[in-house]
C-alpha cells in the first residue's frame, strides 16, 4: 500500500511533464488566449466559428461517406498487377495515391519494401497523391477538387512510366525488409471523449452550415451560432492536442494512427480534428496579419504570383499532411492561385513520407525529389497559361 502512494504521484507527475511537451497545446493555448484580449476576441470568435462550420462540418460529412465507401473496395495486391503490366501496376499505384488521404500511399510503399511492388509505383503514388488535404479541397470546393485528383492520377502515371524507362522494378528497395516503423501509440481517451459530443451535435451543426452556405439571415440565432462554432473549434483543436504527445515534428504534423479497437467514428473524428486545428490556424494567421499588420497576402500572391508556385512546392516537400492543409486553406480563403495548389498537390506526398523515410528511405527520398520536377511542369504551365 505504502509502495502503491508513492508511486502514484510519480506516475502523475510524469504525465504532467508529458503534458506540458507537448507542443501541439499551444495552438489551443494562443486561442483561447486571443479569445480573452478583448482587441482579438471578435476576430478570434469570427474567425473560429466560420472555421468550423465553413470547413470542419463538411469535412465530416466527407469523410463519413468516404470511409463508408471504401469499406465496400476492396485492395488490390500491385504484385500481381506488376506481373501482368508495369503500366497498369503504375496506374494502379496512382489511383491509390489519388484517394483521399494517405491509406492508398502507404499501402504502395509498403508493398514496395516487401518486393510487390516497383519504384516507378512508389514515384506514380507520391505524385499523385494530395492526403488528407483532399477532403478539405473536396468538402469546399468539389469541382476543383475532382480537377486536383485527376490531375495527380495523369501526372502519376506519367512520372511512373517515365522513370520505369530508366530504374528498375527494386531500384533503391531496402535489403533488409523486416525493418518496422516504430512508434509510440497515440492517445485514445480524448477521441472517445469527443464522440457522444460529435454525436449530439453533428446533425444540427450540419443543418446550420447548411443555412450559412445558402446565406440565409439567421436574424436572433447569428450571435449564439458564433458562439457555437467557436467553441466547437475550440474543442476539436483541443481534442486535436490532447490525441498525440506532440514532441516530434511528425506527431505535430501527421495524422494520428487508428485507434484500437479500430472505429469508424472514431477515425472519421481524428481526422476532422485534425484537418481543423490547421485550418484554423492558417484562417487566424490570414486574420490577424491583415486586421493587425495590414498586410494583404492575397495582393502580395497577386503582385509576386510568379513564386506561388515554387513556394507551395517547397511546401509540398516538407511530411506530413499538416503544411499542406495550410496551402489548401490559403486557396480556399482566395490568397493563393490556382496554379500554386496545383504545383503543392504534385510535389506534397502526405504523411505516406513517414514510413516511406523509415523503410526506404533512399527511394523515399529520390522519389520525393522527381515528385519536384513534374510539379514544376505543372505549376508554371498552369501560370503562363493564365489559368485562374
Amino acid at each position: 500500500m505504502l509502495s502503491y502512494s508513492r508511486s502514484y504521484p510519480l506516475k502523475a507527475a510524469s504525465q504532467f511533464a508529458m503534458l506540458l511537451a507537448n507542443k501541439r497545446l499551444i495552438l489551443p493555448v494562443l486561442l483561447i488566449a486571443a479569445l480573452f484580449y478583448d482587441p482579438l476576441r471578435e476576430i478570434a470568435l469570427g474567425t473560429l466559428a466560420d472555421a468550423f462550420f465553413q470547413v470542419s462540418v463538411f469535412v465530416a460529412g466527407t469523410l463519413a461517406i468516404y470511409y463508408f465507401l471504401v469499406e465496400k473496395m476492396p485492395q488490390l495486391e500491385l504484385g500481381y498487377l506488376n506481373k501482368k503490366s508495369p503500366s497498369l501496376e503504375v496506374t494502379m499505384a496512382a489511383i491509390l495515391g489519388a484517394l483521399p488521404g494517405c491509406g492508398g500511399a502507404i499501402i504502395v510503399v509498403t508493398q514496395f519494401t516487401k518486393g510487390q511492388a516497383s519504384f516507378a509505383s512508389v514515384v506514380a503514388v507520391l505524385t499523385a497523391t494530395m492526403g488528407d488535404a483532399a477532403f478539405l479541397l473536396l468538402a469546399k470546393k468539389p469541382l476543383e477538387g475532382m480537377v486536383i485528383i485527376l490531375l495527380g492520377v495523369g501526372v502519376g502515371v506519367a512520372s511512373g512510366l517515365l522513370v520505369n524507362l530508366f530504374h528498375k522494378a527494386d531500384y533503391c528497395r531496402p535489403d533488409v525488409n523486416n525493418k518496422e516503423v516504430q512508434d509510440c501509440e497515440p492517445p485514445t481517451f480524448a477521441v472517445r471523449m469527443s464522440e457522444p459530443v460529435w454525436k449530439v451535435l453533428l446533425f444540427p451543426c450540419i443543418a446550420i452550415s447548411l443555412l450559412m452556405a445558402f446565406n440565409l439571415d439567421l436574424g436572433q440565432f447569428e450571435k449564439p451560432v458564433e458562439l457555437l462554432g467557436a467553441a466547437m473549434a475550440i474543442f476539436a483543436v483541443v481534442i486535436w492536442a490532447l490525441s498525440s504527445k506532440g514532441q516530434t515534428y511528425k506527431q505535430i504534423t501527421a495524422e494520428e494512427e487508428e485507434v484500437k479497437p479500430p472505429s469508424r467514428l472514431a477515425k472519421i473524428l481524428q481526422d476532422t480534428h485534425f484537418v481543423t486545428a490547421w485550418v484554423v490556424a492558417s484562417f487566424m494567421i490570414y486574420e490577424l496579419s491583415v486586421a493587425l499588420f495590414g498586410l494583404d497576402l492575397a495582393a502580395w500572391f497577386t503582385e509576386y504570383a510568379i513564386y506561388a508556385p515554387l513556394i507551395a512546392i517547397m511546401i509540398g516537400l516538407l511530411p506530413g499532411c499538416g503544411p499542406q492543409i495550410v496551402v489548401t486553406s490559403l486557396y480556399i480563403q482566395g490568397v493563393l492561385p490556382f496554379s500554386a495548389l496545383a504545383a503543392n498537390a504534385v510535389s506534397n506526398d502526405g504523411d505516406a513520407l513517414f514510413p516511406a523515410i523509415a523503410l526506404a528511405p533512399k527511394a523515399a527520398l529520390l522519389a520525393t525529389a522527381y515528385s519536384a520536377i513534374p510539379a514544376l511542369f505543372v505549376g508554371y504551365g498552369i501560370y503562363y497559361w493564365n489559368l485562374p
